[in-house]
């Protein structure tokens, strides 16, 4: 089954609520108009209502049915709640006074609305840049106990295949414990998408055939990986050939269960792992999708700006399907 109808079919009828902080542009609001009537998610929209029912009535889309949410008109009481737990989880970062003023922002209004469980995930990044996203995510929603870091990953797609790349997104660099929490993490998110994850740690070397610091730290992760999840299918250092041919794994590695069949694969570093996942995207005529945040303690997405309605529809599933987890 395609990613979309797979997710589609695991979030029908469950009722998860997003909040789209940047609900007065169009693309989101043609998103979440479809959303609401394919029965998919429960939309919510944040920003300015007469601007958001302006720019609802010029593009056509009929927001019936849909919340809107204008922090400048957002009850009293309900400003004071946020407002306090806001000062609560900064633990004296921020004063009530500098907390107020954060919470004009929709993108930590939209996260506090996550961290109240006044809805179930945040779609965000049309209009923003990425560090507009995470940043409140980090502050406020924070990492899932035993993460310390949050990561990025892509699932990629053609056809039946399905594999993960990470991290695409987010840590410039990786040391061998970020790489193997990484690992962890991708493992879950695979699980999460339909894939049995078996986990590749990737390196221009397999199992010691180059030497040097780079190859050591992607070993050194691969055991702590195996520490913190031993049950996990998962091996390094491998070569991407090594990991992904079984004629070359079995040359290679052949003592590896998951040499020649790896089909989630953690880069030592950001800049391979975006030019990875661009080249299987560009050459390899995979879809990508993606970044999925992982290591979040609620499901937050960011967006692309270049992003499209197709794009938000589908980032939004993911994120509702983060949702039941």
């Amino acid at each position: 089954m395609d990613l979309f109808a797979d997710l589609a079919s695991k979030v029908k009828g469950q009722n998860k609520t997003l909040v789209f902080p940047e609900g007065e542009d169009e693309r989101i609001q043609g998103a979440a108009v479809r959303l609401k009537k394919d029965g998919l998610v429960i939309p919510v929209l944040l920003g300015d209502q007469a601007q958001i029912e302006a720019n609802a009535a010029q593009n056509g889309f009929d927001l019936t049915g849909i919340q809107i949410i204008d922090p400048k008109t957002y009850p009293a009481d309900k400003q004071q709640v946020m407002l306090d737990a806001l000062v609560a989880r900064r633990k004296g970062k921020n004063t009530p006074e500098q907390a107020a003023k954060m919470l004009e922002d929709v993108s930590y209004f939209g996260t506090m609305l996550v961290y109240l469980n006044e809805v179930d995930g945040m779609v965000s990044g049309a209009v923003h840049a990425t560090g507009d996203t995470v940043r409140p995510a980090l502050q406020i929603v924070k990492t899932k106990p035993g993460n310390k870091r949050i990561s990025g990953a892509f699932v990629m797609q053609k056809g039946d295949q399905r594999l993960l790349f990470a991290d695409c997104a987010i840590n410039i660099e990786l040391d061998a414990p970020t790489m193997a929490e990484v690992a962890v993490q991708s493992a879950h998110t695979a699980q999460l998408f339909g894939i049995d994850p078996r986990v590749a740690l990737l390196s221009f070397s397999t199992k010691g055939s180059a030497k040097g610091d780079m190859v050591t730290k992607v070993a050194e992760a691969t055991d702590l990986a195996h520490e913190l999840a031993p049950d996990l299918d998962l091996d390094g250092e491998l070569q991407f050939d090594a990991a992904f041919v079984e004629s070359v794994g079995a040359k290679k590695a052949p003592e590896s269960k998951v040499a020649g069949h790896a089909n989630v694969f953690v880069f030592p570093d950001l800049q391979s792992g975006n030019i990875g996942y661009k080249i299987a995207q560009r050459l390899g005529g995979f879809e990508a999708i993606g970044p999925i945040l992982q290591g979040l303690n609620a499901p937050i997405s960011d967006l692309s700006r270049g992003a499209n309605e197709e794009d938000v529809y589908k980032v939004s599933l993911v994120t509702a399907a983060q949702a039941l987890d």
